[in-house]
């Protein structure tokens, strides 16, 4: 018995399918979803966020999604100080707290209460450092990374623009690098935690990314990168830095062909994935499946749905 807050947490990579399964597990255990998912949080980026519709939720609360405008950044910092609202309000409501997501870092952070220096921003810093990587491209921006902080360099890819120019502007204004920062966290929760992991057959992952990335242009990815142009976002923008956006900018600027772009967001977001996978890898107390298989998903409910009954053995048996 505890008497610490639960929390039920489902991870893992992009196209694993979380989003069908953290439906039938809410509905099943009374849960109201928190997203975990940095990108999700902004509005009129749903296609290259793969973000569940209200259809898709079956009127299971949703909670983080569409509450920013692009040109609004999103910190780990906002998403622990929102989430540590949420779950005591969740919990008071006789609802299960359930955060479902893939970004490592945000729900790692809130796992385990991790500490952050007030290290603030400095936008004319990152705006710098986005003219470099334009000028002399990212492999060059991501040396720079490699120089003061070789830990972080080797888990964020050169591609990743926005996170290598967020470690950067770490050390510029604190001194430290975001690996010391996160090496002195404390892996203690306090929360009834029970963490659970998807995974794949590796080749099989990243044939539903690219399947799902067919979908995505199907469903009209550049046109939605169109709007939100013509609303007056602009590519150094954070949120246009995501996953599913930075890829189609050169296109829409004739600096790539379609052709291109679909093959560098497919080879983009397999590395994304991978780098999930190994976040994901270092993090304790992780119970994994392996979801391999979409003619498994009843199974994979069922045995998932043992994992969390046993967790909170107290309240669902």
């Amino acid at each position: 018995m505890t008497d610490k807050p639960k929390l039920l947490v489902l991870i893992g990579p992009t196209a694993v399918g979380k989003t069908k399964l953290s439906i039938e597990l809410a509905k099943a255990f009374s849960c109201e979803i928190i997203s975990g998912d940095s990108m999700q949080v902004y509005r009129g980026m749903n296609i290259g966020t793969a973000k569940i519709s209200k259809a898709e939720m079956e009127g299971v609360p949703h909670h983080l999604i569409d509450i920013h405008e692009p040109d609004e950044p999103f910190s780990v910092s906002e998403f622990q100080e929102r989430c540590t609202q949420l779950i005591p309000e969740i919990t008071a409501r006789g609802n299960l707290p359930f955060i479902v997501g893939g970004t490592g870092l945000y729900v790692e952070s809130l796992c385990y209460q991790y500490e952050f220096a007030e290290s603030g921003s400095d936008e004319e810093f990152r705006l710098e450092q986005a003219a470099f990587a334009t000028e002399f491209g990212n492999e060059a921006l991501h040396d720079k990374l490699r120089i003061i902080d070789p830990e972080s360099a080797q888990r964020l890819h050169p591609n990743d623009t926005r996170r290598v120019i967020r470690a950067l502007e770490i050390h510029k204004l604190t001194g430290e690098t975001l690996s010391q920062q996160l090496s002195r966290q404390k892996k203690t929760t306090p929360y009834d935690l029970c963490l659970i992991g998807l995974t794949m057959d590796r080749q099989m992952l990243y044939n539903r990314i690219e399947e799902r990335i067919d979908h995505m242009m199907e469903q009209g990815l550049i046109e939605e990168v169109q709007k939100l142009q013509a609303q007056g976002y602009t590519p150094d923008m954070v949120s246009m830095q995501g996953l599913g956006y930075k890829e189609i900018w050169p296109y829409l600027n004739e600096a790539a062909t379609l052709e291109e772009t679909v093959y560098l967001l497919k080879r983009d977001t397999r590395h994304f994935a991978k780098r999930q996978l190994s976040w994901f890898r270092h993090m304790h107390d992780i119970q994994w499946v392996d979801v391999s298989g979409p003619e498994n998903f009843s199974a994979n409910y069922e045995k998932i749905h043992g994992m969390i009954t046993g967790s909170f053995s107290s309240d669902f048996q």
